[in-house]
């Protein structure tokens, strides 16, 4: 009997995957028709000029995926009050997507690149076993996510919403926020590398915006399901069933074929670890949630700052893991003349991006009628944050990046995910201490 009921989980695990896969690549494929109604290939000059173009667009672009992420968290305020530790989740939730789909968007693009996968977005068996692990991933990092809150909260003695609620608001903002972020993160680094766009410098920002835009979204809809439910037995019986569910699928998939468990083996470890940062920089914010619901400025500037400064991380991360694979640089810690003019790309970049987010936002806020800090203040709080923050994660990121490979372990399964979250930990703190030590008066 026990055979014979692991025997049709298996099969209905397989089914429902098989079935996942070619939705996904579905939808992806039409989506790039889209886009192939002309037939013009554009070219870029591989020089600094066309990296920092093509770094600009991808940035600007998460820019504008980032200010309405900052919209709809300046407006979540009621959910903030009535669903007491929901902020906690947050940053963690939106770290894991950039996480998940960032590291895919990594291997796709690196993928591209050394000529593994055909931009002609063919079913094969590396794209389907990429696809079911981040589906499994999205699946177990909602879970633990869900544990941790609850688990924070509790340890810092702080009301919130029961486990079950946490596990189940995770869980379904995951999987809806999947529907839209799987096709996107196939499509964007394939349609950009068919028009000689180096994926690398556009993709993961762009992931990373739209996993900033879909996961509040998705979580307010996880919310309304959650109060449609609204019965603890039943709620209680369908999180057992997604543990149970989660845990055969990582279960079958990892002793499924080599790629797929290279992937959950190097990756799941990273994105407990990046879990915890994630459910940290949420603590963080829970700590001044005060200061937050009093200033929306700030609550709109969160994610549009955080996202840039992963995005630009996520661009220094990309190129060097290609430039590794690829053996354009040594995994060394020696500062070669590639990895400098890499570095001074980003700074470029940096100082260009911050001001621009903080006029951007200010714009916004005014044009709202919401602006409680003039744009002035606004553009010095993003920029001095910013150039504070970006060199100390340009050294981890190099740190990581060379670590990792020289260890054995794939950069793009590790370096994207670690620097994502350290960027979500790290750009919050830095962006709370430096409004409140120099603008503290204005606050």
């Amino acid at each position: 009997m026990k055979k014979i009921l692991l025997k049709f989980l298996r099969q209905l695990i397989s089914s429902l995957t098989i079935i996942i896969i070619d939705l996904t690549l579905y939808i992806s494929k039409k989506g790039l028709s889209l886009f192939n109604t002309s037939k013009r290939r554009s070219s870029f000059l591989r020089d600094n000029k066309s990296v920092l173009t093509q770094g600009l667009t991808g940035l600007l672009i998460c820019a504008f995926g980032d200010l309405f992420a900052g919209l709809i968290l300046g407006n979540m305020t009621h959910y903030l009050e009535s669903l007491p530790g929901l902020i906690v989740l947050i940053p963690g939730s939106i770290g894991m997507r950039g996480n998940i789909y960032g590291a895919l968007a990594s291997r796709i693009g690196t993928n591209l690149h050394i000529g593994i996968l055909s931009p002609e977005l063919k079913k094969s068996d590396i794209l389907s076993q990429n696809i079911q692990s981040s589906i499994i991933l999205t699946l177990i990092l909602s879970i633990f996510l869900g544990i941790l809150a609850k688990i924070t909260c509790t340890l810092f003695n702080l009301n919130s919403v029961s486990l079950i609620d946490f596990i189940l608001i995770s869980s379904f903002g995951g999987l809806i926020s999947s529907l839209i972020m799987l096709p996107a993160t196939i499509m964007i680094p394939i349609k950009s590398f068919q028009n000689g766009w180096d994926p690398d410098n556009i993709t993961i920002p762009i992931i990373t915006a739209l996993g900033d835009l879909f996961t509040l979204p998705s979580m307010i809809f996880a919310i309304y399901l959650i109060l449609f439910i609204n019965n603890p037995f039943i709620k209680m019986i369908i999180s057992i069933l997604i543990v149970i569910f989660t845990l055969l699928s990582f279960y079958f998939a990892y002793n499924s074929g080599s790629t797929i468990k290279k992937i959950l083996k190097q990756n799941t470890p990273v994105l407990f670890l990046s879990s915890l940062m994630g459910i940290s920089a949420g603590q963080i914010l829970n700590v001044f949630m005060s200061t937050l619901l009093t200033n929306q400025s700030l609550l709109y500037l969160i994610p549009i700052f955080s996202g840039e400064s992963g995005g630009l991380l996520s661009i220094l991360s990309g190129r060097l893991t290609s430039a590794i694979h690829s053996g354009i640089i040594e995994p060394t810690y020696r500062l070669s003349e590639e990895l400098r003019k890499n570095f001074e790309i980003i700074l470029v970049l940096s100082i260009i991006i911050y001001p621009s987010i903080g006029v951007l936002v200010g714009s916004f806020l005014y044009f709202l009628g919401d602006l409680h800090l003039s744009i002035i203040t606004i553009v010095l709080i993003s920029t001095i944050s910013g150039l504070i923050l970006i060199p100390i994660l340009m050294f981890a990121v190099f740190n990581i990046s060379i670590f990792s490979y020289v260890n054995g372990f794939d950069p793009d399964n590790v370096a994207i995910p670690v620097e994502t979250s350290l960027t979500d930990f790290l750009s919050n703190m830095v962006l709370i201490s430096v409004s409140l030590i120099l603008f503290g008066s204005l606050l």
